[in-house]
Parts: C-alpha cells; structure tokens; sequence
C-alpha cells in the first residue's frame, strides 16, 4: 500500500483532533459512508496557516503508511487546505475573532497622531517603491521633519520577525531620554496578494503594533487591502502614499494660515487701539483742568472764610451784649451797691454773716463790713426785737 499509495489527495471532515506534548496532531478524517485515521508531524502542522478544529472540511496532501503495532492504514498528512474558503483567509478570520474577542481593535485604545511630528518612523521595504513615495510625500509636505527608515523584509518567513523587532527598536530609541523620540511610525508596504501582505496578519505582528507605545499608521497595500494591522493601529491609510500625507501637515497650508491669523490678529489689535483712543477723548471732554478746580476750591474757601468770620463777629458781638446786659444787672444786685447806700454787713468769727441774735453770744468777736472799712466789735449782750 505504501508503494502504491505515495502521493494521494482525501477530502473530509475532521474529528477528534489531538495534539498531545509531541507536537504532532492526530485526528480521523470521515464522510457520511467511511473514516481514515491521520497523522500530521509537527514540521507540516507549523505550516498549515489556520487552527485544526473538529468539524472542519478539508482536503488533504499525503501518503498512506501502515502503522503495525495496530495493524491500521492512515494518512500521514503534509499539506492541508479547509473546502470553500482558502487556508490564508480562514486563518484571517480566526486570529481577526479572536483578537476582536480580546478588546486588541476596540476604539479606547486608539491614540491620536500629533498635529507636528518632528521625526517619523518607517517601518517597511527599503527597496520598494512603498518607502521612495512615503518620503516623497513627507519631504514635500513638511520638509522639517526627521526620517528614519527600519529596513525590514515584508513579506516571506523573515518578515514577521523584522518587523516585531523593528518595533521594538523604535520603543527602546524613545525610551532613552536623551534622544528626538519618534512620533509617528508608519508601518506597511505596497499592494500584493493575500499571500504577499501576509507577514501583517500574523499575529505576533498585530501584539507588537497593539503594544507600541509610538502612535502607529498602518499603511499596507491599496486601497481595498485590509490586513489585521489596519485593525489595530491607531489609524489606519489606504495607502503608504496617504499615510505619509495623514503623518504630516501641508506647511504650506500652515504658512497661510499663520498669515491669515497674523493679518486678522492685526486688525484686531487696531479696532482695539481705535475703542480706546475714542474712549481717552471722551474722557478728555469730561475732564476739568485742575487749575480752574483749584481756583474754584480756593475762592470757595475764600468766601466760607469770609463767611465764618462775620458769623464770629456777630457771635462775639452778641455774646458781648449780653455780658454787658448781665454785668449791668450783677453791679445793680452786688452787696457794695447796697451797702453804698447805709447799709452794712456783719459776720462772726467763722466768718458767716449774721442774720439773728440767736447766732452769736456775748463774748464773739464779730466784723462790720460798712461801704469804706470794716469795724471790728466784740458782743456784750443780745437784745430781741421789742
């Protein structure tokens, strides 16, 4: 059987696939009517681009080997495609499921570009016509920024890996603070097919853009190529040409618009200038020279000092009036008026006048005060009225 059955073609479903800690997968291939043990060693299931799950319809490359300690005939499989769809896009829509299912392409964990990268990361082919268009575009653009191109293989065995490590290259650079980190990378390549762009739907290629901490322009074939690079990059170009044009300003179109802000800022500045002189000459009408305010104030002051002063006049004149008035009346009542007339004052010893016998006793020594002297007297005896 072995001799005769070297180079065969099976098609089936797949069942009770195993893949124990050899590394080989075993499984048995049936139809409605009939089943075929198979066996798949490791070095052609590391080839086979899509997951093996049970259920599966597929056609199988190999060749039919006897295995004698169970005396059974299988299949030794070293090639396998899926039925319908071809083995690259099923294991597309495998990985894209289950990094969609981990959160890798969900919105939150995009970044946005900044709007004046000083230095930008190519990550691509440094022999295809992807990179001379980038920088073409780049130089034209913004001739200031800084360019760096991470030559790596895009396509084949070798270029998953270059590209990982190119990543991981521009994340340790920004790393060093004493170096111009990068602000953007851009990662792609020109068109091809399914097969050619294959190295950005591998997923150790999608971890390593999901884990840049460099904001990332996925920028891989044309227009209606999509890989799962797109899906998780922060932004994603239809084509590398576009990328570069997403990366960068037009500073021609800066320029103008500085002028245009500089010309109205101007402007601006004027009408604010002419507000304000209108305004200091409203204010300048309004506005009393100092002198005349001074002049007004002092002959003010003037006048209320006149003023104040006549009203002290006739204060003191009417104050002095009355004093006279007053004076006049004290003179009339005083006790030298009276006694002027006969009339005389006598006080005891202490002093107080005397205004009954009852006051004094014969011994006192008593004063009479008369309008021109005193006379000095001592009591012999009191007599009452009769």
């Amino acid at each position: 059987m072995e001799a005769e059955f070297f180079d065969v073609w099976v098609r089936g479903e797949i069942s009770g696939f195993k893949r124990p800690s050899s590394g080989h997968g075993y499984f048995t291939l049936k139809d409605a009517t009939a089943q075929l043990r198979a066996c798949i060693f490791r070095p052609s299931l590391s080839r086979v681009p899509f997951a093996i799950e049970d259920g599966m319809e597929v056609i199988l490359h190999g060749k039919i080997t006897i295995y004698e300690a169970r005396g059974d005939y299988q299949i030794v499989v070293d090639a396998m495609e899926p039925v319908g769809s071809g083995a690259l896009q099923l294991a597309y829509e495998q990985l894209k499921k289950k990094l969609t299912e981990e959160g890798l392409f969900e919105a939150k964990h995009k970044r946005k570009l900044p709007l004046l990268p000083k230095r930008i990361g190519i990550v691509t082919s440094p022999t295809g016509a992807a990179v001379r268009d980038v920088i073409k575009v780049l130089r034209r653009r913004f001739p200031s920024v800084e360019i760096t191109v991470f030559p790596v293989a895009v396509q084949g065995e070798k270029a998953a890996p270059e590209i990982c490590q190119a990543l991981k290259h521009a994340a340790a650079w920004n790393a060093d603070a004493g170096r111009e980190p990068f602000d953007v990378l851009i990662v792609g390549r020109g068109g091809g097919s399914i097969e050619d762009l294959w190295a950005f739907n591998e997923e150790p290629v999608v971890r390593a853009i999901f884990q840049c901490p460099i904001p990332i322009i996925s920028a891989v074939g044309h227009e209606v190529d999509f890989t799962l690079s797109d899906f998780v990059a922060d932004v994603r170009a239809p084509t590398p040409s576009a990328a570069a044009e997403m990366a960068v300003p037009n500073q021609a179109d800066l320029i103008s618009v500085v002028k245009t802000r500089e010309r109205q800022l101007i402007q601006a500045i004027r009408r604010t200038l002419e507000q304000h002189k209108l305004h200091c000459v409203h204010l300048a009408r309004r506005l009393v020279d100092p002198r005349a305010k001074i002049k007004q104030l002092r002959e003010h002051w003037e006048n209320l000092n006149r003023y104040l002063l006549r009203a002290m006049d006739q204060v003191l004149l009417r104050r002095r009036q009355k004093l006279e008035s007053r004076m006049e009346r004290l003179d009339a009542l005083s006790p030298l008026k009276v006694l002027g007339r006969g009339y005389s004052l006598t006080r005891n010893a202490n002093g107080k006048i005397l205004q009954s016998i009852r006051a004094v006793s014969p011994g006192d020594s008593i004063e009479t005060q008369l309008a021109d002297g005193t006379v000095h007297s001592k009591v012999v005896s009191c007599t009452d009225k009769p």
